[in-house]
């Protein structure tokens, strides 16, 4: 079976540049980096992984492609680009020099104007990515998915991936809207989903696996077997609890799929999604 790790992040720790890092994340304050993931997924039988940009700049493109070119294991790179930059065109000729960059994400649940991706000009950015063959992958809070679901909309040909099935609020056992939200953009079958970050939207110190079940139910039922992709947000899954103890949820939820379905999520999706080599 292969299994791909569809999310996960490496850093050198830098107090202003990390400043989301806040006191209760203590364990997050410190440099995470290939030789640190390495042992991990070669103990829980990964073949690989695709590493996620966590800083906005071209710099980070550049940290995170050269761990690339050193390390085989990590097969893709999403990185960053300022899709609302004039010359867009112009930078994503550049970097699809690169082989392992495989697409892009900007921090919009971070973003002061909550529907930034319908700009114009980040519209006008998100136009030119399928002629480079780029993916872009989708971060945003639940209260964002009716924005999602218009962008999916407008370019029927462009891949997407939901990244951390949106955030909602595990931890209150809150659903709704967020269930009839994730639907109608599931509709859209250009989006793919990361089932990844939800052990961080949960109680840190008490949850239980089947916290995540009622979630992971609306999930598999709206993207189906084929657009569905395990990720495990490493090291930021550290926040509440260990990269063993996160992947078990998901090995006992998927249990119940058939062999075939298990091994779309595990690593096949991820691969095609993201054209990895």
């Amino acid at each position: 079976m292969l299994k791909i790790d569809s999310h996960q992040h490496f850093w050198n720790f830098d107090e202003v540049r990390d400043s989301w890092i806040t006191d209760d994340m203590d364990v997050l304050r410190d440099d995470f980096l290939p030789q640190h993931l390495k042992p991990i997924l070669d103990h829980y039988q990964f073949d690989g992984c695709v590493v996620v940009q966590s800083d906005q700049s071209q710099k980070e493109n550049e940290f995170q492609l050269n761990h690339a070119a050193k390390h085989a294991f990590i097969k893709g790179v999403v990185g960053w680009v300022d899709l609302q930059a004039k010359d867009i065109s112009d930078q994503l000729a550049v970097l699809s020099r690169h082989e392992k960059l495989k697409g892009f994400r900007e921090i919009l649940q971070g973003a002061a104007d909550p529907a930034l991706m319908l700009k114009p000009e980040f519209v006008n950015g998100i136009s030119k990515l399928k002629e480079f063959g780029f993916t872009y992958d989708i971060l945003i809070y639940p209260h964002q998915l009716k924005y999602a679901t218009e962008l999916a909309g407008r370019f029927p040909d462009q891949a997407f991936v939901l990244d951390h099935i949106a955030k909602p609020g595990i931890k209150e056992g809150s659903i709704s809207p967020w269930k009839e939200d994730l639907k109608r953009l599931a509709k859209h079958e250009n989006v793919s989903c990361k089932v990844s970050g939800m052990v961080t939207e949960a109680d840190w110190k008490r949850w239980k696996a089947k916290d995540f079940n009622p979630y992971l139910d609306v999930v598999f039922e709206a993207f189906g077997p084929k657009r569905v992709m395990y990720g495990s947000d490493w090291p930021v899954c550290l926040l509440a609890g260990d990269y063993g103890r996160v992947l078990s949820v998901m090995e006992n939820y998927i249990a119940k799929l058939s062999e075939n379905e298990q091994n779309l999520f595990w690593g096949e999706n991820a691969t095609h999604f993201y054209n990895l080599k």
